[in-house]
């Protein structure tokens, strides 16, 4: 029996939350005794997977599959599961999977439980560790049903190597048209560019600002730490940056490792957004933002002075370190 873990890709390149799944699928794979089976849709290399604890890797290559469908995705892996008579499921937490997710667990008549954070607190029964209240606490959940679905948070468990020998299989899918009722036509994505769900670091800026002429900073500061940035709420609403950057509880999520904040106050949805992030810094010239009391480091100062002094000694330690 193995626990089957499906492993997110965009064209052909492997996602860091599918490194960050098939870690976490080893680790319960050992608690429970079985093995790790890795499925890998229209992915160009499929044996890096072993460097994190698969056995195996079942290999799915079809066209029709080149865009992610969440009905035609949650078929393929329920087949792969069938297949495998596998009884645990790992998945990311990312969007796309939390859309399959309910398609999913329906065909398998699975539980599932999404944010994920920990290994699981035992076995028998199966307990996980997850998030709760917009990350504001965490729950202990049981999983009931014979077959379970665990959902991965991001930079939680972390990537873990394990240097497993994996044996890559073909896999052919049965893919019908009626999955496909509702389908993307086109993809359109920021190229270039360290995304918000994947970057370790991410820098957000809000209308401390004071306009989007102002953003080069920003885009300097995130360069030199390999960041994404992102913003506040008001900044997309005002078109400064694009609805994409949006973070919070009310655009994108975040659980970086570490969260720098400049000139945001720190609305309460805008917190619950980011506070699964590891370690938070915000920069604000008002002593009394409420993105203080949530942050771990804080500098009560301008961002037109602090930020270029920070991007400047960065520089200079990334030179003497180089």
């Amino acid at each position: 029996m193995s626990v089957l873990v499906y492993t997110e890709s965009d064209k052909g390149n492997f996602k860091k939350n599918a490194f960050e799944a098939v870690s976490y699928a080893y680790e319960v794979a050992q608690q429970l005794g079985d093995t790790v089976t890795a499925l890998a849709i229209n992915a160009s290399d499929c044996s890096v997977l072993g460097q994190y604890g698969a056995n195996k890797v079942k290999h799915v290559s079809n066209e029709q599959l080149t865009n992610f469908n969440a009905k035609a995705y949650a078929n393929a892996i329920a087949e792969a599961a069938i297949s495998e008579n596998a009884k645990t499921i790992i998945i990311s937490s990312s969007a796309d999977s939390k859309f399959l997710s309910g398609i999913l667990a329906a065909k398998l008549n699975a539980g599932y439980v999404p944010n994920v954070v920990a290994a699981p607190v035992s076995t028998s029964p199966l307990v996980v560790k997850r998030t709760a209240f917009s990350n504001k606490g965490f729950a202990h959940t049981e999983i009931t049903s014979e077959t379970r679905i665990i959902g991965v948070s991001n930079n939680s468990f972390g990537v873990v190597e394990h240097g497993v020998q994996v044996d890559v299989e073909d896999f052919a899918v049965q893919v019908n048209d009626k999955d496909f009722g509702a389908k993307s036509v086109e993809v359109d994505k920021v190229v270039g560019k360290a995304t918000i769900a994947d970057a370790d670091v991410v820098v957000s800026a809000g209308r401390g600002l004071k306009g989007p002429e102002n953003w080069g900073m920003i885009e300097e500061l995130a360069d030199v730490l390999g960041a994404a940035t992102a913003c506040s709420k008001p900044v997309s609403d005002l078109g400064w940056r694009p609805h994409g950057e949006h973070v919070g509880q009310t655009g994108k999520p975040v659980a970086s490792n570490l969260y720098i904040a400049i000139g945001i106050s720190g609305a309460i949805q805008h917190l619950a957004g980011v506070s699964a992030s590891k370690t938070k810094v915000v920069i604000n010239t008002d002593p009394e933002a409420p993105f203080f009391k949530a942050a771990d480091y804080g500098v009560v100062g301008d961002a037109f002075e602090v930020v270029p002094q920070l991007i400047e000694k960065l520089k200079e330690f990334k030179a003497q370190n180089a």
